[in-house]
């Protein structure tokens, strides 16, 4: 029977080793992520939120590959990929693309757009050099970019436009799946409604699946289907993206969505958060949140809660009070 999730991430984690003294010896290790589980269901965008510092970025990172991770697996369509041979995985690559957050530092200033778009097509052997235009010219097209626009160099472009090729190079190859990590952070709002859109449309239109590596809650409420929230690298709720806005059951959810701005003036006070973000490579005993949670009781700060499914299984939260 074949599955309805793209990608399926089991107990993964990636540990960093710290190092100090003069030949460097290990002298601990930042838990980034920390057992984290979810799955993605085929043309849907996976909202992946929490605070900087959570270990969002390392989970896609890991997830594709570009970091060796410390345990778990990563299945995409059935495959692990950490166990492919490198032929295997190679082979793979296409399929599995990367939306950088900065447009600005992930193109090369002195490659021309259309080449930058088309690079990855030769290095695949997807097509001739001499096929090659036409087919770049087509994504461009889909992205919002003019013909015009393909023998210019990056540092022509506006920060959207930047981001659009950015995503134009990715789509190139007909992915299956792409992680964008915070890929409207560093644009105007009015360029960042643009790139909601055109995420969209790849969804709806091309059957694009994403996991969307936000911070902004606002946004992930627009866009996604499902979403995950991530603190010191552990998922602390994950539901459909209308019960977690309805009805958040965790305290760093309602935290993170109080302080979203409203003009409901009925609105409920909800209890923020304490402190700041404690280190991750010495993180509170218990429950991560205890220390900044304003509900927090003895049992929070001496015993780790499960993620647990409440009231039907989409809907998990580890808190002892839930």
């Amino acid at each position: 029977m074949k599955s309805d999730y793209v990608v399926q991430v089991e107990g993964l984690k990636k540990y960093f080793p710290l190092r100090d003294g003069l030949f460097g010896q290990q002298t601990g290790e930042l838990r980034a992520v920390d057992d984290v589980s979810f799955a993605i269901r085929k043309g849907t965008i996976f909202g992946l939120v929490g605070e900087s510092g959570s270990g969002k970025t390392t989970v896609g990172r890991t997830l594709l590959g570009l970091y060796d991770k410390t345990a778990g697996r990563v299945l995409f369509e059935g495959q692990d990929l950490h166990q492919l041979k490198p032929a295997a995985l190679q082979a793979l690559r296409p399929e599995l693309q990367l939306v950088f957050q900065d447009p600005y530092s992930s193109l090369n200033p002195r490659i021309r757009v259309g080449d930058a778009i088309g690079e990855a097509m030769l290095a695949h052997k997807r097509c001739t050099r001499e096929e090659l235009r036409e087919k770049v010219l087509a994504v461009m097209k889909i992205c919002g970019l003019a013909a015009q626009h393909y023998n210019r160099f990056p540092h022509e472009f506006s920060g959207g436009q930047r981001q659009r090729i950015g995503i134009a190079r990715a789509l190139i190859l007909q992915p299956k799946f792409i992680v964008a990590d915070e890929p409207i952070s560093a644009l105007d709002v009015s360029i960042q409604a643009q790139i909601i859109n055109l995420f969209s449309d790849l969804r709806d239109e091309h059957g694009v699946t994403f996991l969307f590596i936000s911070h902004d809650l606002g946004v992930v409420e627009h866009l996604c289907d499902d979403v995950a929230v991530m603190y010191l690298g552990q998922l602390v709720e994950t539901a459909s993206r209308d019960t977690l806005f309805r009805q958040p059951l965790h305290p760093y959810t309602q935290a993170l969505l109080a302080a979203v701005p409203t003009l409901d003036p009925d609105a409920e006070p909800v209890a923020m958060m304490q402190g700041d973000i404690p280190d991750p490579a010495n993180p509170p005993a218990g429950c991560r949140f205890s220390s900044r949670c304003p509900h927090a009781i003895s049992r929070c700060r001496r015993e780790a809660p499960l993620l647990r499914a409440v009231g039907n299984a989409e809907h998990r939260v580890a808190c002892h009070l839930v």
